[in-house]
């Protein structure tokens, strides 16, 4: 068995990524053999995928889409963040946001899609990053399977292991189609919050009231 194979078969828990990122050549493998069995399963959903018009080229539309696209985060390396010292006189409390979030349920593989907010106050040895940076951040993490409340965690972990800061605060209000498009069917209108905060917004009250006032600031009309 080649290298490239071994690696694609051995698994890891569905919101983290790999032991070491894919090659182009090992996510096509990934491509070829997730098509397949997306013919399979079709094929037991008696959808008549080789002859139906619309169905023909679906299976590799899929496997390409879920590797390339919907669950990149678990194949590739994280984004670089260009970071810089954060000047003394420019020491204060930032808030970005919102960033849009688009994620898949690990429970049912439905969209997950809202807005993550992050509030970040500085250290005195941190880093800044540039503030696009973010959003590569959360879109990362979010682009393999989740549960929102372990990709809030995923973010704002990340986010101080890399910065430093001496406070951090990350939101996400996101509606989950698993309850809009099946189950209980709910309005578009429900949506789940969930927070994570390290440093100081864990124990300056008046820090984490600002943090969650800002995003409320910040958030679009209608949500």
């Amino acid at each position: 068995m080649s290298t490239s194979i071994h690696r694609l078969r051995r698994p890891r828990p569905c919101n983290e990524s790999l032991d070491d990122p894919l090659t182009q050549s090992e996510r096509g493998l990934m491509i070829d053999a997730a098509a397949g069995k997306l013919e399979e399963l079709f094929s037991i959903l008696q959808i008549a995928h080789h002859t139906d018009q619309h169905m023909r080229d679906t299976p590799r539309r899929v496997a390409k889409m879920f590797v390339e696209e919907v669950f990149v985060g678990r194949y590739t390396a994280p984004p670089r963040l260009t970071d810089f010292e954060a000047s003394p006189a420019a020491g204060g409390f930032i808030v970005t946001g919102p960033i849009e979030v688009r994620s898949t349920c690990a429970h049912h593989l439905m969209p997950i899609y809202g807005y993550a907010y992050i509030g970040v106050l500085p250290g005195p040895k941190g880093r800044l990053i540039g503030l696009s940076k973010y959003d590569r951040v959360v879109d990362y993490f979010a682009s393999r399977l989740q549960v929102q409340e372990e990709l809030v965690g995923q973010i704002a972990s990340y986010l101080m292991e890399e910065t430093s800061p001496q406070a951090l605060g990350v939101r996400i209000s996101a509606v989950h189609m698993c309850k809009t498009h099946r189950g209980v069917r709910a309005g578009h209108q429900s949506r789940m919050v969930s927070t994570a905060c390290h440093g100081d917004m864990l124990t300056d009250p008046a820090l984490r009231a600002e943090f969650l006032a800002e995003c409320r600031q910040l958030e679009p009309a209608g949500v």
